[in-house]
């Protein structure tokens, strides 16, 4: 298999590895980087690893992955509960698209509890840390196999 994969990270995400490691662990966002490029590589596919504190680079960056990538794994961070944009922008993508988070929202502040981005997701990876990156590319690879 082959293409590119987008794998875009929202708010604080730059501070992973020094912010709350006791929820986010101490893995920077450089080694979940690495470890996700090699984890693409095992598929065949490459990836675009980009970080933004902006709502407004995020969504284009999902405009931009409409012609250049397979597929999309975003943890939108605080945006997942805030950003109607974002949602939009993900709806005007074809391809599959993965939702991560590091901590279990669930278990944590109610309001935590509800996604915008969730409505357009072929998938949501939440509790399982860092890991969560590497089993969205795994489950994007799938889909994208599957649509061949």
């Amino acid at each position: 298999m082959t293409g590119t994969i987008f794998v875009l990270n929202g708010p604080n995400l730059n501070l992973l590895g020094k912010r709350q490691p006791g929820i986010y662990g101490s893995e920077t966002l450089a080694d979940v980087e690495v470890a996700t490029a090699l984890q693409a590589e095992s598929h065949g596919m490459s990836i675009r690893f980009l970080q933004s504190n902006a709502e407004h680079q995020l969504i284009d960056w999902i405009h931009e992955a409409r012609d250049q990538a397979a597929g999309i794994v975003i943890n939108p961070a605080a945006y997942t509960h805030t950003s109607v944009a974002i949602l939009d922008a993900l709806n005007a993508f074809d391809g599959p698209v993965i939702e991560v988070h590091i901590s279990n929202v669930h278990k944590r502040e109610e309001f935590r509890h509800h996604s915008f981005v969730s409505l357009r997701a072929d998938g949501v990876i939440a509790g399982c840390g860092t890991q969560g990156y590497l089993l969205a590319i795994d489950r994007l690879a799938k889909l994208l196999a599957d649509a061949k």
